[in-house]
């Protein structure tokens, strides 16, 4: 059996730095990790779902184009797109891999299980320390649809492992990972359809942002199915033939399944631990990242945490500071996240109606994207910003971004309110003319009945 002062079980973005950081300062720190080392992250989530809309984008942009005068015709080389993305996963795994060896983390290529209280045993190896960090992360949640087992389906796991671009695509699932890449391949050519059990995409989000994004979607000659679920699979000669809950039938060269995400915890045998799990298999934690064993703690979405590399990567700031002795917890920070449709959405904070469930004298302001000259003039008249304040104490309590990369924009409200700054303070501030970033003030100035400051004499 090996002692360490640190185990980490996954190599996600919270676990990585943390079993870095505690390797350079002469720790003894032993990571586990049964797949490729970077987590969903760098493998199939964030870098190459970028890189892939990076070039989906670009060939939406081309083509919408017209609309200032500009015909293009757009050729897809979908082998070079698809090459590109997994270029760029690789050397960003290859980094991975060399800041741990670099950093002195022994690394432990299998999958592994709790055989104690500190003990943890994977493949041949047994180590044994009295910091144990939990960092599995998710994995793609399928529906037990009759017919779609022994199919060929996509998830985001081996999406990116497309080597032809597929002439019809159907998409199981209105979330963002099912947006996300259900637009990328209808804008570099497949006729896709989105089959959402609900009534709108992204049901979390206000219903204004569904509106939004459905009308891009269609725009793009994207099919919606809502009030919909997937009776029946089918996939014979390279075609899957979907049967609906409608009574319509859809047939597809690929099938994209993105119905939710699932904790990877069934393989840490966590009762060995006396690690308690939720009914859903996350792994319970308090505020301070602890699990019901002393010596365990959980940090990003396997401990139910929001399912953002940014988020883990906070996870991993706070529970380092906090096993040095700091005071801080898990909500201590501002919460902000991004969709990559196009247009993009930018969130952060409460919506008024979250705000206004927690009892608080709330009031929201919205500006249309047709009246921001930036957008007019770029054709970005699709969307609007939002603007959520609590009336007592003039404070900034969340913000709606739907736009052209808005995703850049929302970071303004995200360090006024780690500020704790009044939206008087966003009111006051001279934005360069003419920036999407303009309307940010002329949204605050909205609270006050005006756009622009106006002359007594005119």
């Amino acid at each position: 059996m090996k002692t360490a002062d640190l185990i980490v079980i996954g190599s996600g973005q919270g676990g990585i730095p943390l079993a870095a950081d505690w390797a350079k300062a002469g720790s003894k720190v032993v990571l586990f990790e049964r797949d490729a080392l970077g987590g969903s992250c760098i493998n199939y989530g964030c870098t190459p779902s970028k890189a892939f809309l990076a070039a989906a984008h670009a060939a939406g942009r081309a083509r919408q184009a017209a609309s200032l005068g500009i015909q293009a015709q757009v050729q897809i080389d979908f082998p070079t797109v698809m090459e590109r993305v997994r270029s760029i996963r690789d050397r960003f795994n290859q980094g991975t891999h060399k800041r741990l060896d670099t950093a002195g983390v022994e690394i432990v290529c299998a999958e592994a299980a709790f055989t104690g209280e500190r003990t943890v045993t994977g493949g041949d190896v047994t180590a044994e320390a009295p910091v144990i960090v939990i960092n599995t992360g998710t994995s793609a949640l399928v529906p037990d649809i009759p017919g779609l087992a022994n199919t060929p389906y996509l998830t985001n796991r081996n999406f990116f492992d497309l080597q032809a671009l597929p002439p019809r695509l159907l998409v199981v699932g209105g979330g963002y990972i099912g947006m996300e890449l259900g637009q990328g391949l209808a804008r570099l050519g497949s006729q896709t359809d989105i089959i959402v059990r609900g009534d709108r995409l992204l049901d979390r989000e206000e219903s204004e942002v569904s509106d939004t994004l459905a009308e891009a979607f269609k725009r793009d000659g994207i099919g919606l199915h809502f009030h919909t679920s997937v009776q029946q699979v089918q996939h014979i000669d390279g075609v899957f033939t979907l049967n609906l809950s409608n009574g319509e039938t859809l047939e597809a060269e690929a099938l994209l399944v993105a119905t939710g995400r699932k904790p990877n915890t069934d393989a840490l045998n966590v009762a060995a631990a006396e690690i308690e799990l939720d009914p859903q298999g996350y792994v319970k934690i308090d505020d301070r990242f602890h699990t019901t064993n002393p010596h365990v703690y959980a940090i990003g979405d396997v401990a139910k945490q929001p399912a953002f590399t940014h988020v883990s990567w906070e996870d991993y700031r706070r529970l380092k500071a906090i096993l040095c002795g700091e005071e801080r917890t898990k909500s201590d920070r501002v919460l902000g996240y991004a969709v990559y449709t196009e247009p993009q959405v930018g969130r952060v904070g409460m919506t008024l109606a979250e705000a206004e469930k927690q009892g608080i004298n709330a009031r929201a302001v919205t500006l249309p994207m047709a009246h921001i000259a930036r957008g007019i003039e770029w054709g970005h008249d699709l969307g609007f910003y939002r603007l959520v304040i609590d009336r007592d104490t003039d404070k900034i309590l969340g913000a709606t971004l739907v736009g052209y990369e808005t995703a850049e924009l929302v970071h303004v409200f995200l360090s006024l309110m780690e500020a704790g700054a009044t939206w008087q303070l966003l009111e006051q501030s001279v934005h360069i003319h003419p920036t999407y970033g303009e309307a940010l003030p002329s949204l605050a100035r909205l609270l006050i009945g005006e756009d622009m400051p106006t002359c007594p004499n005119m």
